[in-house]
């Protein structure tokens, strides 16, 4: 089933829960924009969960995944943090348990900064195991490759 909304897309696979909000404005610019985020996991998300996954990856098991696809200010492509173009193909040798926004033994992450369409992203990868990882990437490289983004400012 595809997932569409605030300008990003993602079909979601069978046994996979996603959810595509918008975040609270970044900083306290009264004209400040409320981003989107996309969250894409193999076990259920909560209602409530941070923006790296807090109150989900503590929760995955050696076979799970968790994906945050969020986007930043359009000032942000200006920047060489974001002049990566295109979504990122990750691979199995990107991923490392220091690169995890919070340790938990045994899993592994990565992210990403890049721009699609004049919109800065962040994509944000925990696996739920580093041993496993090539499987691991093997089952996320076709969702990855399902991601869209609308160009120009999110509606």
């Amino acid at each position: 089933m595809r997932l569409q909304a605030h300008g990003v897309g993602l079909e979601a696979p069978p046994g996979w829960d996603v959810r595509i909000t918008r975040r609270a404005p970044e900083g306290h610019d009264p004209g400040s924009r409320r981003r989107p985020v996309l969250h894409a996991a193999t076990v259920a998300l909560p209602e409530v969960r941070g923006d790296f996954g807090g109150g989900v990856t503590a929760s995955l098991g050696a076979g799970d995944l968790f994906v945050a696809l969020f986007e930043h200010e359009p000032e942000a492509c200006a920047t060489a943090l974001f002049a990566d173009r295109g979504f990122p193909v990750p691979t199995a040798a990107d991923f490392q348990p220091a690169q995890l926004q919070r340790t938990i033994p045994g899993q592994s992450g990565r992210q990403w900064f890049f721009q699609v369409g004049g919109r800065a992203f962040c994509l944000y990868v925990v696996l739920g195991s580093h041993a496993r990882r090539a499987e691991l990437v093997n089952r996320l490289a076709p969702v990855l490759a399902t991601l869209a983004v609308d160009p120009g400012s999110p509606s």
